[in-house]
């Protein structure tokens, strides 16, 4: 019987270590050291990123920004400091101004993560402090130091009130004061747009404005309440006196029993044709008036 010599039937060619459903291999090593001991291939790790820093703003601390707010707050001995957050711009620039060492360390940051901390659209300069409120001297203790008391009738806006403590720093008020409720409360917002003076003028709350009036009376102080349509205000009419100076919110001015409660009622001379200013305008040009006396 003829034997039949049969070739082996057709396999496809494969690359070795190919699996034989045609995907590739996986890619395996031999340990050094450990023949026939396979071990997968593992891109190296990436380094990891710098976690960026704890900023939760604890309950009753606030965000004081820019820098002579921050600077201000950083001489200030009452003021208790939590953090400080700068750029490596600012930090030089801070140092100009306040040489170091500083009463707190301070943590470098990017202007992107105080913008996300702040918001994009705070003109934080590169510098932002987390500090406790100052606590307010009594009303007594604020008539101890010299100059006129400014009182603010329901003055509502952060900015106005910030700008009137500028020019109450800069006119040697001794005391700035406010309703306890319908007045803003300490912010980064106000402390920027006074300018470092919400450390060196105290910011008082009073719970009854007509009561502290009545209280400045018997201080010693001739109570003038700022309004329009009265007779121009007089520094050199008022030399011999010590004045606490009334200020009314934009719009509505003074409230009645606050009018009633003022010794006088005064107002600017404007040989122009405005009628009225903003208020902490209004505050500035009346402050001056006095300290010309």
């Amino acid at each position: 019987m003829a034997m039949v010599k049969t070739s082996p039937p057709h396999r496809p060619f494969r690359p070795a270590g190919q699996p034989a459903d045609g995907r590739p291999a996986p890619r395996f090593a031999t340990a050094a050291g450990s023949p026939g001991t396979l071990h997968v291939k593992r891109p190296p790790a990436r380094p990891s990123a710098p976690r960026p820093p704890d900023v939760e703003t604890p309950r009753g601390a606030i965000w004081l920004y820019g820098l002579h707010a921050v600077a201000a707050a950083l001489r200030n001995r009452a003021r208790r400091l939590r953090r400080l957050l700068l750029t490596e711009e600012m930090q030089a620039t801070l140092a100009a101004q306040l040489p170091q060492p500083w009463p707190i360390a301070a943590e470098r940051v990017d202007r992107a993560r105080l913008d996300q901390l702040l918001g994009r659209d705070v003109a934080h300069q590169g510098i932002a402090l987390l500090a406790d409120p100052l606590s307010p001297p009594t009303l007594a203790q604020a008539m101890e130091r010299p100059g006129p008391v400014l009182v603010l009738d329901q003055v509502n806006d952060p900015r106005n009130v910030g700008a009137i403590l500028r020019s109450a720093a800069a006119f040697g008020v001794a005391a700035v004061v406010m309703q306890d409720r319908n007045a803003p409360e300490e912010t980064g917002a106000l402390a920027k747009a006074a300018s470092g003076a919400l450390e060196s003028v105290p910011l008082l709350h009073a719970v009854n404005l007509a009561r502290t009036l009545v209280a400045l009376k018997a201080a010693g102080c001739w109570v003038v309440g700022l309004a329009a349509g009265t007779p121009a205000l007089s520094g050199a009419a008022l030399a011999e006196r010590r004045v606490a100076l009334v200020l009314g919110a934009e719009g509505s001015g003074l409230r009645r029993l606050t009018r009633e409660t003022c010794d006088e009622l005064a107002g600017l001379a404007m040989p122009g044709g405005i009628e009225s200013l903003n208020v902490s305008a209004a505050g500035a040009v009346a402050l001056y008036e006095l300290a010309r006396r």
